[in-house]
């Protein structure tokens, strides 16, 4: 997962870009990125690093002009390095800068057709480069020595018709302006706002509506589904539908765990969905366990305190927040290293051993993936004095790899993945587990949109939103994985990155 962001403005917008990437620094951790746009001449500061690190006022200086978009990536794979810090850039046509939030799920095939067929080079494993280079040889193809908005929409189309999977693109064109679309399904997010100023309007897209709020933007709508939006370089907003059959479906997991609770998202309020998600948990215990002997709720921070707010209310028991959190160690979901996210849990958490010491503690989390954490922070409230430790995971079990953009690439890595809930339970090391009923985690995000009719919940349910994801492309999928596993941890010393590298 990863946050991108693209803003037409009426004066300098690198102020703008930063503070935008900033408010979805949360979206990856791993490396940052701004390309603008100055009078057709593009500038551009990327590095591997969080956005306070990566750029300087001396990069800022540089990044001039009035429009410009941003990337903060989050790798898939575990793979790392500068080469794959976004933006991306290629000269012809045009010139074009693409940044990518999500994941291609038919990147071997299109690689080898834009190799054969579109002859043209890409420097990288990244899917990202795999789609501006898609992107790139559509618009080539349109023959225009000026491109016009009907040709960026065609173009797009191309785009649509080509790749599979989970993607939101931001790109930008000197001279031309900013792109944004989405994939046929929504998968991914993405939306877009203005600004009134003296001199006119400014658009700006980006991953999440929070990052519109704190610049004082008004958001307008999400894109739709297949939809591209196209701002010329003098701020003239163009939309167009570019894909035949597009339908709705985005990924849950963004109100699960990724997303702000205070973005909205199709409608949803993130916020209130993680609410309803603790409403029916709790519901659920009561009516499975209503001789519960709870005495206080505590959530882990600090995707899981507004579902454990929620669940203490209708629980009526307390809600304290036992665990301290330190601001300064990054998610430990998206660490690369297994090892790196152990050592990293009791970096980032402190118990509060008063509010543990003798009592029946309810842990709520927003899910499961690796059960790692989860166990270690059940260890912590033991040596705490708990007297009790049950755990409750706002999301259901998570089974099957995901193959859209988010770091769950195969199953062993899984830890209900063939087990049972008992299974999982002793494993984690709680006195008992309860798990989010999947009907009740779609309920809890479709009640803020019902227009929305199904949501990518693959990796609950094992159903994928694309054809292409089967069987073989899973074992395919977990082999590589494995592989590049292998390699990485031979070339750890030396801080070699190798393998397969399917960003965001």
């Amino acid at each position: 997962m990863c946050g991108i962001v693209g803003i037409v403005g009426k004066s300098d917008v690198n102020l703008a870009l930063y503070d935008a990437l900033t408010m979805l620094q949360h979206r990856g951790q791993d490396a940052a990125g701004i390309m603008t746009c100055d009078n057709g001449k593009l500038a551009q500061q990327k590095a591997v690093g969080l956005v306070k690190d990566v750029f300087r006022t001396r990069h800022m200086q540089r990044l001039t002009g009035n429009m410009g978009i941003g990337h903060v990536r989050y790798p898939t794979a575990g793979a790392s390095g500068p080469a794959l810090a976004q933006p991306f850039y290629v000269n012809s046509p045009y010139g074009i800068a693409l940044a990518h939030n999500g994941n291609l799920t038919n990147t071997e095939k299109v690689s080898q057709d834009i190799f054969k067929d579109d002859l043209r080079h890409v420097n990288t494993d990244s899917d990202s480069e795999v789609l501006l280079n898609v992107f790139a040889h559509e618009l080539a193809v349109q023959g225009k020595l000026k491109a016009q908005a009907s040709d960026i929409f065609a173009a797009v189309e191309g785009v649509h018709k080509r790749v599979q999977g989970g993607y939101a693109v931001v790109a930008m064109i000197p001279n031309y302006g900013v792109i944004g679309f989405r994939d046929t399904m929504g998968i991914r997010p993405l939306v877009f706002g203005e600004r009134k100023t003296e001199s006119g309007t400014e658009y700006m897209i980006a991953s999440e509506s929070v990052s519109l709020d704190v610049l004082g933007f008004t958001l307008i709508r999400d894109v739709a589904p297949g939809e591209a939006i196209y701002v010329t370089v003098d701020g003239k907003l163009h939309t167009q539908q570019c894909a035949e059959n597009p339908v709705l479906r985005p990924c849950i997991f963004e109100h699960v765990y990724f997303a702000r609770p205070d973005s909205i998202m199709d409608g949803i309020s993130v916020y209130k969905a993680r609410l309803r998600q603790g409403e029916k948990l709790a519901e659920k215990l009561l009516r499975e366990r209503p001789d519960h002997d709870i005495e206080v709720v505590i959530p882990i921070p600090d995707s899981s305190r507004v579902a454990g707010q929620a669940m203490a209310h209708t629980l009526g028991v307390k809600f304290r927040e036992g665990l301290v959190k330190n601001r300064y160690i990054g998610r430990t979901f998206i660490m690369p290293g297994q090892q790196q996210r152990k050592k990293s849990v009791r970096q980032k958490l402190n118990p509060i051993g008063l509010e543990f010491k003798g009592k029946n503690v309810l842990l709520v989390d927003d899910s499961i993936v690796r059960g790692t954490t989860c166990q270690q922070i059940i260890q912590m409230a033991r040596d705490a004095g708990a007297a009790k430790v049950y755990f409750a995971s706002a999301a259901p079990a998570v089974k099957y790899p995901n193959v859209y953009g988010i770091d769950m690439p195969t199953s062993a890595e899984l830890i209900a993945h063939g087990r049972t809930n008992d299974e999982i339970c002793t494993e984690i090391g709680a006195d008992w587990l309860i798990y989010q009923d999947l009907d009740d985690l779609t309920s809890a995000s479709g009640e803020g949109n019902p227009a929305i009719e199904s949501f990518e919940c693959a990796v609950f349910n094992g159903e994928y939103a694309t054809k292409e994801v089967d069987t073989a492309y899973l074992a395919n999928l977990e082999s590589k994985r494995g592989e590049s596993s292998k390699v990485v941890n031979l070339n750890q010393g030396n801080n070699a990155m190798v393998g397969i590298h399917n960003d965001n």
